[in-house]
Order: C-alpha cells, then structure tokens, then sequence
C-alpha cells in the first residue's frame, strides 16, 4: 500500500540521490563545463537507456530539456566500464553497511555463480551459437551473494571457461565483501579449480549432476585395502611428491593471478589436457584431487551443506528471471557489435539491479521496522526474505490517452 508502484527510473535516481555512486562517473576529457544538476540527470538517464536496452533516443524524447546529442556526449565522454564497475562497487558496499543485521542476519562470506545467455548481433568475435541454450549471443557471469545482491559481473563468450569466469569474479570484484564460499553448477567446477581455491583460500561448493560417476582418492597406494566397501568408486593415490616438488611454481602462478599479470581464463587453458606433461599441470591436478576428495566427502554426509549449495544457486536463477524484467527493450537483445559497448550493457544492467536491491533493502527494513510487526516473523520467514521482488516496480514509460489531442494525418480540412 505504501510503495505500491515505482518507476524503475525512479529507483535508479533515488539510490543516487542517497549513494552519491554518479561522483564516481568522472569525465576522460582534459575539462568538464556542465553544471552538476544537469550532469547528474543526463548520466541517469543515459545508464537506464543502456541498462534497460531501450536506448538513448528513446530517453531523450521523454525529457524536454535533454535531446539525444546530449546523452551520446555524455555517454562518449563519461560512461566507461572502468566509471560504471566502480559505481556498482559504491552501491554494493552501501547495501553491506545499510543492512539490519536483526533482519538479514548476520553478513554472509558465500557468492553463487552462474551465465546467462544474452542475444546479441553476431558480427564479431565473442558472439557466438550456444550449443545448450541454442541461438546466437553472448554470456554474461554473475556472481551473487545469498542475499541477491550482485557483486560481480562479465561479458564472456558462449564456449569460454567458467572455472576461469568464477576465478576472476573473486580475484577482481571491488566491494567491501569478503568472499571464502563459492558455489557453483556442475559444469563451472573442475580438477584445476578445486586447486585454484585451496591456494586461493576460498571453499569451491559445486552442486554435482552427475555424483554417481564422481572417483575419490586416497592419500596413500597402502591405504587401497582398508576401504573394501567403497573400493568401486577408488581411483588411485595422490601423489604428494609432485605437490611438494612443484608448489613454489603454483604459488608463483597464483601471485601472478593477484596481480593481473595473467587471466584466470589464460591459466586455465594453459594447464588443460592438452598441457598433460607440464609438471605444474600435474602438481595442481594432484592438488585438485585431494581437494575434491574432501569436498565430495563433506557434500555426501551433510544434508545441510547440499540444500545450502542448492539455495545459493537458486538465488542466481531468480536474479536471471528480474534481469529479463530489467532488460526489456529491443526484446532483450544487445543491438551493437561493438564488443565494448556490449560489455557497457551488462555492467549497467547491473547497476540498475544493485539499486533495485539498494531501495527493496530500505522498503523491508521500513515496513518491518514498524511495532505491527515485532515478534510475528519466525526464523523460517526470515530466511524467505529476499529484496530481490519487482511486482511493485513500473520499467515502462507512461502512455497516457487522451481523446483531446489528434494526430493531423489523412484529417479532412
């Protein structure tokens, strides 16, 4: 009844308004003469154009005075993916630091990762034919954290790597989070990235679709005759001499991922099947090996830790289904071949999503501030809770018809 509905517009000017994120929208030219007022509103309305795919033009003909010269100025000379990353990162910390932790509970360390698949014009290198999801397009990697607020975003191509997309969504992401837990779908885990999170100190959670066909390994060839019941599923030992031999070189490849001299992407196709003799390669499947062993160990004896894995990747599902509701126009396809410009898209996309979660935040901890509704929710309705809901949110434009007015076309005079 209070906020029955709001512009979606409205959310994005409202969590500026309160956030400040546009000071971080600086201008790459030497000098900048517009007044702030009007740079502000022009920056808002060029990232809803982008964000929403219903384009600049589309913007500037429902503002009188700003035309479409205007919003392509600012978007040339402000609207970067270096300005914007670094506007989603003022919002996300600011959701961290508003939370009721009465509400909320207590701050989460755990991220859920997954790719959606985006259409967009096929003529360049990164857009590709999904073989899955069929259709021609390019994929976007989230990384969210189980409160649905979306810490980390990239454009990638449809056959690229998710082990690597996961590894860059928590090496590169700015916010204030602290990230140990990631969980993640069957086909963003492998032997090298099992290795990859235990020397980067982070816990690798995947929900395995094929479990039964999953192999375990023992620490010593010695140890073979002391699991009989299981020995179906034994494949072999770790062989620790190889780690022991070769862990200054991993650690060396994993300072080199820290400080951007390589990309996830890059490593993981260098230490592939094909790279089999590479003694790194081989030291860090060993690694991947033990490290996998103790997680199939943990998912199959708690039942706790599969349906959290399970709500963490459900999360991501849901902000898939509200970025098709945000991304509405040109019926959710990226109208651009230019690869920059596509990635511009994602980002803002993303902005609009972290203020919708930024302003649900405040509606939630305003309505159950209220005495109304002291003691009534149980710890099950808590855990329900999700600032990511949009049935009060209006993406569209006005229309009004009146009766008044005609168009003076084919009218007898």
């Amino acid at each position: 009844k209070r906020w029955s509905t709001i512009s979606l517009i409205d959310i994005l000017k409202e969590a500026d308004l309160q956030v400040g994120f546009s000071e971080k929208v600086n201008t790459v030219a030497s000098r900048e003469n517009i007044p702030k007022e009007k740079l502000q509103k022009r920056l808002l309305l060029s990232l809803y154009g982008i964000g929403s795919n219903t384009g600049l033009k589309r913007m500037s003909a429902a503002n009188n005075d700003v035309n479409y010269s205007d919003l392509r100025y600012v978007k040339r000379k402000f609207i970067n993916v270096a300005n914007v990353r670094a506007a989603i990162a003022e919002v996300v910390n600011k959701i961290i630091e508003i939370r009721d932790l009465r509400i909320w509970g207590e701050a989460t360390t755990s991220v859920a990762c997954d790719s959606k698949k985006i259409n967009a014009w096929d003529q360049n290198l990164i857009a590709e034919w999904h073989a899955r999801y069929k259709g021609r397009g390019v994929m976007v990697y989230w990384h969210v954290e189980l409160k649905s607020t979306c810490i980390y975003s990239q454009l990638k191509d449809c056959s690229s790597s998710e082990v690597g997309s996961m590894i860059k969504g928590i090496i590169d992401h700015d916010t204030d989070m602290d990230i140990n837990r990631v969980f993640i779908d069957t086909h963003g885990q492998s032997v090298i990235g099992f290795a990859v999170s235990y020397l980067l100190h982070f816990a690798l959670y995947p929900r395995l679709k094929a479990i039964n066909k999953q192999k375990l390994y023992y620490v010593d060839s010695k140890d073979k005759n002391k699991y009989t019941n299981i020995a179906e599923i034994l494949k072999g030992s770790i062989k620790w001499q190889l780690i022991e031999d070769n862990y200054d070189e991993m650690v060396k490849h994993m300072v080199a991922l820290k400080l951007g001299i390589v990309t996830p992407s890059v490593l993981i196709k260098r230490f592939s099947n094909n790279n089999y003799a590479h003694p790194v390669y081989k030291a860090l499947v060993e690694l991947g090996k033990a490290n996998k062993t103790i997680f199939l160990c943990q998912y199959l004896a708690s039942e706790e830790l599969r349906i959290e894995v399970n709500e963490g990747l459900n999360v991501v599902e849901r902000l898939n289904s509200v970025m098709d509701f945000i991304f509405y126009g040109k019926l959710g396809q990226i109208a651009t071949n230019n690869v920059e410009d596509q990635e511009l898209s994602v980002l803002c996309l993303h902005l609009l999503q972290v203020c919708m979660v930024y302003i649900n935040t405040l509606i939630i901890q305003s309505i159950l501030s209220g005495s109304h509704w002291q003691n009534k929710f149980t710890p099950r309705d808590y855990r329900a809770l999700t600032p990511l809901f949009s049935g009060h949110i209006n993406p569209y434009g006005l229309f009004p018809l009146d009766f008044s007015k005609r168009l003076s076309i084919g009218l007898t005079i």
